[in-house]
């Protein structure tokens, strides 16, 4: 049985690969979502019901090996609690760190809510494809990225990228509402992530969601958004200590 890792955005898989270094285990596959670093596919609407479809099709497509254990951050992380909300046959074990997606009660970040925004959210990407990599880099950078990581990050975003995350953000405007009252009981063992210093999770409405949904909860004090690359090993200690309780 597989992990497999679902990334946000504005992010390709390749966010994932200083955590996957780090883990011990060899069965590992990270997604690229279809307009970030990847095709989209004809007639793909880039709804965040249209990714849940796709995901859920490439799961199915490794239901060879048995459930996996699925890992998301971001918007990967949202599709993560809507998969266990709907195909939790498909899974053996979650992890998430945007559970409170799953929050009815969920209220989305100022920058979602510029995105969603019809105009404002152009000009704001129009802006930003504007500007040289490297300046881009220094957003990550202020959010906890090290230098070599947001360098890197700062070259992904292009406007396949840029369209794709208005016509997700704004079919998500009231995901909360949406998917929040499926997200409850999950009838597979989860772990849902709180880094201390996330601006854009809600850490709160993570904890609700958290009880909701009967997992368990990894603090992560004194890391941001990205995680994953600010620390790497802790992360994936974590990620290997809940997949260890597993087998006990």
């Amino acid at each position: 049985m597989p992990a497999v890792f679902l990334h946000g955005v504005p992010e390709t898989a390749r966010v994932w690969d200083p955590l996957l270094a780090e883990l011990s285990r060899t069965d590992m596959v990270a997604l690229g979502l279809p307009g970030f670093g990847s095709p989209l596919p004809d007639d793909f609407g880039a709804t965040k019901e249209d990714y849940v479809d796709w995901v859920l099709s490439e799961l199915e497509g490794l239901q060879a090996s048995g459930p996996v254990d699925l890992v998301g951050h971001d918007w990967g992380g949202g599709f993560v609690v809507r998969v266990v909300s709907t195909r939790v046959d498909l899974v053996r074990s979650w992890v998430t760190d945007a559970a409170g997606v799953g929050d009815p009660g969920f209220e989305w970040h100022e920058f979602a809510k510029l995105w969603q925004t019809p105009g404002a959210g152009e000009e704001f990407f129009a802006q930003q494809l504007a500007q040289p990599s490297e300046q881009r880099a220094g957003v990550f950078e202020a959010f906890g990225v090290p230098r070599e990581r947001a360098l890197e990050m700062g070259g992904w975003p292009d406007p396949t990228m840029a369209d794709s995350i208005l016509r997700l953000y704004r079919s998500a405007v009231e995901v909360g509402r949406d998917w929040g009252p499926d997200f409850a009981d999950i009838a597979r063992p989860g772990l849902v992530v709180v880094p201390s210093d996330d601006p854009f999770l809600a850490s709160a409405g993570a904890r609700r969601a958290a009880r909701r949904a009967r997992a368990e909860v990894a603090e992560l004090d004194g890391l941001g958004h990205w995680w994953m690359l600010q620390d790497p090993a802790r992360g994936a200690a974590v990620l290997e200590g809940f997949w260890s309780s597993l087998e006990a």
